[in-house]
Formats: structure tokens, C-alpha cells, sequence
């Protein structure tokens, strides 16, 4: 089951301006690895949520906590991109 990382305070704005609230994301693997991955929710309720496929494969959940701490706004633009 997908468990909620890390929500950032820094909120993404698209080219036509509209605000996302950024979420990174974690789930086990059946192997016992974990993958991450992010979610761009409208922050004004208009519009649909988008999500990326997997951002990373770590050993372990605290890998992706780590992960998820290390992104900065440069790497959310293409992320974004990759979810729309």
C-alpha cells in the first residue's frame, strides 16, 4: 500500500499558472525494495491530479525519505513534464 513520504511546501506552478501541491510517494515491492514516485495535486481543486511513474527504486523506505528530502524545484519541472 502507497504511503504519503513527503509534502512539500514549495507549491509547482505550471506555464498557464496554475498551483500544484507537490506530494512524493512510496510503496514496497514484492522483492522488498521500494519505489518512489510524485504527485502534482491542483492546489485551487481544478483540474486533475497527476502522477509520475516511478522516480526511483530504493533498498528500503527511510532510502526514499532520503530521496524525497533531496529534490529540489529544478528537478520538480521535469517530473512534471513526465506526468503530464
Amino acid at each position: 500500500m502507497a504511503e504519503l513520504i513527503q509534502e512539500y511546501s514549495f507549491i509547482y506552478r505550471d506555464d498557464n499558472g496554475t498551483p500544484y501541491v507537490l506530494r512524493a510517494w512510496g510503496e514496497s515491492r514484492t522483492d522488498g525494495t521500494w519505489e518512489g514516485w510524485l504527485e502534482f495535486v491542483p492546489a485551487n481543486g481544478v483540474g486533475r491530479d497527476l502522477r509520475t511513474g516511478r522516480e526511483t527504486t530504493q533498498p528500503n523506505r527511510d532510502a526514499v525519505v532520503y530521496w524525497a528530502s533531496g529534490l529540489e524545484p529544478i528537478y520538480f519541472e521535469g517530473a512534471f513534464t513526465r506526468a503530464s
